[in-house]
């Protein structure tokens, strides 16, 4: 019963090894993480077009509700680029930016992603996320990172832009450029260069001044907080809000509420219909989410030789999302950036999300009120540098020189993307990569084996020097047999056959094949019945015993015409004399 709990809820196992050594590490790294969330939280509510308090309370209890459930001790969760941009396209669609019903349809979907994340960890379907295949991935973050950047040059720039894709976006962004704001542009041109100025060359220069290289470090993490309050100071100062340059303005102060979506949205009988139209957005976010937050978990547990509970995740991630829809947030997920700032600042368990969330939590209390000068360009800035890392260029590269099949699912999803929009995109990229895989194990790989001489292996005929006994062929399956490919197989092992005059006996080599489903045990029957008609014997060889088990509940091994051989070499031992 213990192990259960525990495997449902983590906590109760490192929590009972907490000791003053964990407290250390942990409230070191909460503060580094403190620090860089304040104007990265603000910065992606923005993006989701949600106002500003919405970043920190999508931060807050999120993170504490991960600490229950969730298998990373360094994972950090809240809200992030990808899934910000995705919440933005989704509620778009169904309510107006600004309004009462944009604010509860993105508590809706917030609500929606964590039930579905915690229905497939309750059912073990972690499994799921590997139809998101990496160059499908890799060319959705990539394309959403460049969609990402345009979006927010309506805030760098202060001209008018609406718009889900580039199509929408480039031309008006041509047309009003004659119209850009100069006291915007300047603020945010600004803050763009010193952003990647301190990101590139902060920490080198202060090792140079032979600052120590964690301190080095820290102040390079926190150098985004330094531009955020010199922006302020300069709005401030300078009155910028007077001269047109919009600001955060008034950030409510405190903790955050408990928030259920109503059913304000126009033409929306009840929040159940505004969960109808929102589920298979919530379905992708949830997706790509959970993808985004195995993938960083994983890579930072490797170098701790420490391992992550997929299904874990999802549960956790789940009741991180309910908690968000609950608290005020929007969809939430393990963000690549913070995730790696934790592990680096030194987080050793969960609890230095729960210290962090505190953090954000006396920032509401106490903080907010100077926001209020914030320039919206700075946050632009800021969200156009954090999506610098997601564009990968030579994936496209590397992809086309390894596999033509992968590159195209790769460009479907990034020309989707950017052209129609995220969750056109994703679909199809998924759809593409299901596609290219049955297309692929349709027409599997079948090699005519011979004997490499003085051993007891076989190999194929057409890359080695082998020996072939007359009227034995032997054939060699490179995949699982079911309904995409037993009609494959039943016309290669014809044709094979009408190729070789005085075959005797075919010997079907199974050691490649993990399963074989209704259709193609049918089209083994078809095989045999066949073979058998013409005066030849279907003999198999090397069959795993799974799927030898299962082939003893149908008829096929009693109506066989041939043999079940343990070994290739025995079959060919046996019926060459």
């Amino acid at each position: 019963m213990s192990s259960a709990l525990e495997r449902w809820f983590p906590i109760l196992d490192w929590g009972r090894r907490y000791n003053r050594s964990l407290l250390t590490a942990d409230g070191v790294a909460a503060v580094v993480v403190t620090l860089m969330l304040i104007p990265q939280s603000l910065a992606y509510a923005l993006l989701a077009g949600l106002p500003a308090q919405a970043g920190l309370y999508a931060s807050m209890a999120p993170l504490v509700l991960y600490a229950l459930m969730g298998s990373s001790g360094t994972l950090a969760v809240g809200p992030a680029a990808v899934t910000s941009l995705m919440t933005a396209a989704s509620v778009g669609a169904v309510a107006a930016q600004g309004s009462v019903a944009y604010t509860e349809a993105a508590l809706m979907l917030a609500l929606l992603s964590g039930a579905i994340m915690l229905v497939m960890g309750a059912a073990r379907l972690g499994y799921l996320a590997n139809f998101l295949s990496h160059p499908v991935i890799s060319g959705f973050v990539s394309a959403s990172g460049l969609l990402i950047a345009a979006s927010q040059l309506k805030h760098l720039l202060g001209v008018p832009l609406q718009g889900d894709n580039l199509l929408q976006l480039l031309p008006q962004l041509w047309q009003n450029l004659p119209s850009l704001h100069v006291p915007t542009t300047a603020m945010g041109l600004g803050a763009l260069a010193l952003l990647l100025l301190v990101r590139r060359q902060l920490k080198p220069w202060l090792k140079r001044l032979g600052v120590l290289a964690g301190a080095a470090d820290l102040a390079a993490k926190a150098a985004p907080v330094a531009v955020l309050l010199l922006s302020i100071a300069l709005s401030a100062v300078w009155q910028l809000a007077e001269q047109g340059v919009r600001v955060v303005g008034t950030v409510p102060q405190g903790l955050p509420p408990l928030t259920l979506p109503g059913g304000s949205i126009d033409g929306w009988a009840a929040p159940w219909a505004l969960a109808q139209a929102l589920w298979v957005p919530a379905l992708l976010i949830s997706l790509v989410g959970f993808v985004e937050s195995v993938s960083v978990g994983q890579s930072l547990a490797a170098k701790r030789r420490e391992r992550i509970d997929p299904d874990a995740e999802l549960r956790a991630l789940g009741l991180s999302n309910l908690g968000a829809g609950l608290s005020g947030g929007f969809p939430v997920t393990g963000g690549f950036s913070r995730s790696v700032v934790n592990f680096d600042a030194g987080a050793r368990t969960p609890a230095a999300g729960i210290y962090t969330a505190v953090g954000l939590a006396l920032a509401a209390l106490f903080l907010t009120p100077w926001l209020f000068h914030l320039p919206q360009a700075t946050l632009a800035a800021t969200i156009m540098v954090a999506v610098l890392t997601l564009v990968d260029v030579g994936v496209f590269a590397r992809t086309w020189h390894y596999a033509k099949a992968d590159f195209i699912a790769l460009l479907l999803t990034f020309g989707l993307t950017l052209a129609v929009g995220v969750e056109a995109g994703l679909i199809a990229g998924v759809s593409a990569s299901v596609l290219l895989l049955l297309y692929r194990t349709s027409r599997p790989h079948i090699a005519v084996v011979g004997q490499v001489p003085g051993t007891e292996h076989y190999r194929n005929v057409l890359r080695h020097a082998v020996l072939e006994q007359p009227g034995i062929l032997g054939l060699r399956v490179d995949e699982s047999l079911y309904f995409a490919n037993a009609r494959f197989l039943e016309d290669t092992i014809a044709a094979q056959v009408a190729m070789r005059s005085g075959v005797r006996h075919v010997v079907l080599q199974c050691s490649a094949v993990n399963d074989i489903d209704a259709s193609a045990l049918e089209s083994l029957e078809t095989i045999n019945a066949r073979l058998q008609a013409s005066g030849v014997q279907l003999h198999l060889s090397e069959v795993k015993g799974p799927v030898h088990d299962r082939l003893k509940r149908s008829h096929l091994l009693a109506e066989l015409s041939g043999e079940v051989f343990l070994t290739h070499h025995q079959a060919v031992q046996a019926l060459s004399h």
